[in-house]
């Protein structure tokens, strides 16, 4: 007998007051998010392979890894480079694994995964994704990760969520960032990452406040100097008033990458929370170290305007 299959796993739907949300098992991807039919994430199609990470969970790293390579407590380790033109290995190792639906209701699901210990990354983590909808404040998520192992682990992570203003062109939107600080891209294949390359956002293209649209700025850069406390990124559509809105802490989520979508048609703008910079596996900054046992959880929100 044989069974056909998609890409993305089975959906799941999830619904509360005038939100709808879509979730793939495969990268515990959010697929959709709408309120009152209005699109405040970027859609997937079901039977499509998502391009450019939507919607995406990363772990147990987010961002880039120069190379690929890294030394962790004395040991030398090498995962595989995703990302040709740049050399560097991209998003962590669950992106296209399909992730157990282990518990769901109208205005929720838990997905969880057990990434295997594997050559590079020799570290058995037990992982874990929660949905939930609420009628007045959108969609909560929540990643955690335990370390299943009996070594000390290396970890950090994120998501790729793509913000968008029911799918109008991102130039003539306004984007908000809080951050004052930002760091550049990568220009040269296999560079390390210099956090001593951070420079002040005012000022220069890759501020982004509530004073004019995006026009045609671009930006795929990580950004810190965020808020202690809540912080959060607007886009919208001025002149309708539509938007979305992604919330985080700035305790919890020190880190923001923006990219401006030039892979999506720029009718979203990606805002990824990250515990820890790009290449963090190399420089330390904002690495997470896990413990036997230990758990770490990160949270955020994504509503409509």
């Amino acid at each position: 007998m044989t069974t056909s299959f998609g890409p993305n796993g089975t959906p799941v739907e999830l619904s509360a007051g005038p939100y709808r949300a879509t979730v793939f098992p495969v990268g515990a991807t959010l697929a959709a998010l709408t309120r009152d039919g209005r699109h405040v994430v970027l859609p997937l199609a079901e039977d499509t392979v998502p391009h450019a990470y939507t919607g995406k969970v990363l772990m147990p790293w987010p961002n880039r890894t120069t190379g690929g390579r890294y030394s962790f407590e004395g040991t030398d380790y090498q995962v595989p480079v995703n990302e040709p033109e740049t050399a560097m290995a991209l998003h962590g190792l669950v992106c296209w694994n399909e992730w157990e639906v282990a518990d769901s209701a109208q205005d929720r699901v838990v997905l969880k995964h057990r990434l295997m210990g594997q050559p590079g990354y020799p570290f058995p983590l037990e992982l874990e994704a929660v949905y939930t909808l609420d009628a007045d404040t959108g969609l909560s998520v929540e990643l955690a990760a335990r370390n299943a192992g009996t070594s000390a682990a290396p970890y950090g992570v994120s998501t790729h969520p793509y913000l968008t203003a029911d799918l109008a062109p991102v130039d003539r939107c306004v984007l908000e960032v809080p951050a004052a600080r930002v760091l550049g891209t990568v220009d040269q294949p296999g560079r390390p990452l210099d956090l001593s390359e951070l420079q002040d956002v005012a000022g220069s293209p890759l501020e982004f406040t509530s004073d004019e649209p995006i026009g045609s700025r671009t930006a795929d850069h990580a950004y810190a100097g965020l808020p202690d406390g809540e912080w959060q990124v607007r886009l919208t559509d001025p002149e309708t008033g539509i938007g979305s809105v992604l919330s985080a802490d700035g305790k919890s989520a020190p880190w923001l990458q923006i990219y401006s979508g030039e892979q999506m048609g720029r009718l979203g703008v990606a805002a990824e929370p990250m515990t820890c910079p790009p290449d963090a596996f190399n420089s330390g900054e904002g690495l997470i170290v896990l413990a036997p046992g230990e758990e770490h959880r990160l949270g955020f929100r994504i509503a409509g305007i």
